[in-house]
């Protein structure tokens, strides 16, 4: 799902560059670095966001839980 909404807004992203320059000052409208900047930055958050529930969950016993669970 990540790379999806990452695809989307990389396309949204350059549809909408035409009023980037007049939004941003010192950005060109097809500057390359802000585009991968923010691409970067996008998939870091979603793999930060998936890793921390996973790794909570994976310390869970799954006897335990199954046995919480049926009560």
């Amino acid at each position: 799902m990540g790379l999806t909404g990452l695809g989307i807004g990389l396309v949204s992203s350059a549809l909408a560059a035409r009023a980037l320059p007049s939004m941003v000052f010192g950005v060109s409208m097809w500057d390359p670095w802000t585009f991968a900047g923010v691409a970067v930055v996008t998939t870091a958050a979603t793999l930060l966001a998936a890793y921390l529930p996973a790794r909570e969950t994976s310390r869970v016993d799954p006897g335990r839980a199954i046995q919480a669970g049926a009560q």
